[in-house]
């Protein structure tokens, strides 16, 4: 659902109710995330930073180790995500207000740059997902977690009836993989469901480096078939 012109989106969801948003969502999306978080390893030192943050569901996922950034176009999101920081006393973290469309970092300045159930919510996911690949440095990791159109006919023809309703709200349910990625320098490593039913996709790119531009994407199994490394 891409447009010309695309302005940063407010969803209701994320903004009227953010005071319900950690009660409604984290025993649905924490496990997810915190899995995949763990999984990656984030050595001593590494840069990362998450777009789309929200109210920081995600922030004690990271190690302590890390520099981590999370950037939110939603203020009261991200207040509440303070609220957070400063709760834990997590020094480690800074949240910035920020446009997932427009991010305001020269290029090649993190290491990991992650987005959790974002980019069907921004009112054009391939600009987004170009800005997120543009800050990550040449042979850093792009980790996206969210809903993508199913390669089953059926279900796919299903889920579309439901687009009208689902973009009323905030987001889209026919935004597919392929064309998230077709015009980046990224390699895919991973695709896969953390368990059969799951209605989400864990997506795990590298950003070309320099003399890789010739995009190459390494041969993956369809997203409704991957097989989990954990059942969540």
């Amino acid at each position: 659902m891409a447009q010309a012109l695309a302005r940063p989106h407010e969803s209701k969801i994320y903004s009227q109710f953010a005071h319900l948003y950690d009660r409604i969502f984290t025993w649905v999306f924490y496990p997810r995330i915190a899995s995949v978080i763990s999984r990656l390893g984030i050595p001593r030192g590494a840069r990362v930073l998450e777009v789309g943050v929200g109210t920081g569901l995600s922030l004690s996922t990271y190690p302590e180790h890390c520099e981590m950034t999370g950037v939110d176009i939603s203020t009261d999101m991200l207040e509440r995500a303070e609220v957070k920081i400063a709760h834990q006393g997590w020094r480690h973290i800074t949240l910035m207000e920020m446009d997932a469309q427009r991010l305001s970092f020269p290029d090649n300045s993190f290491d990991y740059v992650t987005s959790f159930h974002v980019v069907s919510v921004v009112p054009d996911p391939q600009k987004m997902m170009a800005e997120m690949v543009r800050v990550c440095r040449p042979g850093g990791t792009i980790v996206v977690i969210n809903h993508f159109r199913s390669e089953r006919p059926l279900l796919a023809g299903f889920v579309d009836r439901l687009d009208p309703i689902t973009c009323k709200l905030g987001w889209s349910t026919t935004l597919r993989m392929r064309d998230l990625i077709a015009n980046v320098p990224l390699r895919l490593k991973e695709r896969y469901k953390t368990s059969p039913r799951s209605l989400f996709t864990v997506m795990i790119g590298e950003k070309l480096v320099p003399e890789e531009r010739a995009r190459t994407v390494s041969p993956a199994p369809e997203p409704d078939e991957a097989s989990p490394p954990a059942a969540l």
